[in-house]
């Protein structure tokens, strides 16, 4: 019974998920049907905010997205392998030391903002990249000395 679970969960999990962290600030899109019978249409609207904490793990891995709108908080948890979700985009890195970000709610204006990754961490080298890359092009020889001996020559 278990592996029939896990068989289908595994079809239906998304591959194509781009790495999300506390602290990001991402957009959600989300397909939205309206209306009803020959009314009915379909468009994609755009949640953007901060993720103030992930929780689950496989198929039931949700993402808690923030946003402040009008001076309120505006706040949703997003499974992330849903089908009416379209794609999550990752505008920004947040440099953030906390899994949940839950301390965000009681702040407000600039000290609800989050500090932006300075830059990626380095990919480590490992030793089959390193004998991979090319050899590093040594420098010609300085030419001073053949100047010298050419001029001592001609005296």
């Amino acid at each position: 019974m278990n592996r029939i679970i896990e068989q289908l969960e595994a079809e239906q999990m998304k591959e194509d998920l781009p790495l999300i962290e506390a602290g990001d600030t991402i957009r959600v899109h989300q397909r939205i049907t309206e209306g009803e019978g020959k009314d009915r249409r379909t468009r994609v609207q755009v949640f953007e905010g901060v993720v103030i904490g992930i929780r689950g793990q496989g198929i039931n891995r949700m993402v808690t997205v923030r946003r402040v709108t009008y001076g309120i908080g505006v706040e949703r948890i997003f499974p992330l392998h849903a089908p009416n979700l379209e794609k999550f985009e990752v505008t920004r890195k947040g440099d953030v030391r906390r899994a949940k970000l839950y301390y965000l709610r009681d702040r407000v204006g600039k000290a609800a903002r989050v500090k932006e990754r300075a830059r990626a961490p380095r990919p480590k080298v490992t030793e089959e990249a390193a004998a991979a890359a090319p050899a590093p092009v040594a420098e010609p020889a300085a030419v001073e000395p053949v100047v010298a001996e050419a001029n001592k020559a001609e005296e």
